[in-house]
């Protein structure tokens, strides 16, 4: 029997060897992370790496993202750590993502102490608003027929459920799909999403299945709120550079 763990963790191995460089973190993303995955779910694993601070020296460019495989079962790839501490100061929503995965392969004091320091860049608005576009993008590509692929409805709900949580909570939501159900929600939404997580864990992913009427307006209700929100929403995001340049020179020295 394939033991996929264990596979993820000499690909990481791997990488450092032939890119020289030192994996940082290393997690689940996308549907394993929720959840929610179905038996033909791929892994979708995410890293941060540090180079040699000669090569941050270097006036040589070299690419700051590593993309090591992907076929019907892993897909990895990774961020430097510069460009990591850069996207953390934007706040981007899938990179506080993968720093609370549930799912960790691998982890450093390192790692612990960015994370540390970069918790003050989580900000509501970019957070809401990348949410929000996710649902907004799943909903007119995906679930617009009478038949739809239940993988979309999860696509759709995980986002919108993120922004209640950010609305009403003011903080980073959690991965998990079943800890964002947690939240109140419409009695008739509730019973037909529990529904279809059991169709969903049963079938392909590919399966296409009748819509589902209240998951569907609740969908298209919260997509047209959440529209208006992020937009009037005050600009949140914290524009310091001193605690990341610092983290990042301690981290690349050594």
């Amino acid at each position: 029997m394939r033991d996929v763990n264990r596979e993820i963790e000499s690909k990481l191995k791997e990488i450092e060897k032939e890119e020289h460089v030192k994996v940082l973190y290393a997690v689940e993303s996308g549907s394993r992370a929720w959840g929610v995955e179905s038996p033909d779910s791929d892994y979708d694993v995410r890293f941060v790496y540090v180079r040699p601070k000669e090569d941050y020296l270097s006036i040589q460019e070299r690419r700051d993202v590593i993309e090591w495989q992907l076929d019907e079962v892993l897909d990895i790839n990774g961020w430097d750590l510069k460009k990591t501490l850069v996207q953390f100061r934007k706040g981007n929503a899938t990179l506080f993502e993968w720093a609370n995965s549930p799912i960790v392969y691998k982890t450093t004091g390192e790692w612990k102490e960015i994370y540390e320091c970069c918790k003050e860049y989580f900000s509501r608005k970019a957070a809401l608003y990348h949410y929000y576009g996710t649902a907004n993008g799943t909903y007119k590509q995906y679930l617009q027929g009478d038949m739809v692929r239940y993988k979309k409805y999860i696509y759709a709900l995980r986002p919108l459920l993120a922004c209640r949580y950010i609305e009403n909570i003011h903080t980073v939501p959690p991965v998990r799909f079943d800890e964002l159900l947690e939240q109140e929600l419409p009695g008739e939404v509730a019973d037909e999403i529990g529904k279809m997580l059991v169709r969903k864990a049963a079938s392909d992913e590919k399966d296409l299945n009748p819509k589902m009427s209240a998951i569907q307006k609740f969908i298209e209700d919260e997509i047209v709120r959440y529209g208006k929100i992020s937009k009037e929403m005050a600009d949140d995001r914290n524009v310091d550079w001193e605690v990341l340049d610092r983290v990042f020179l301690k981290v690349v020295q050594g």
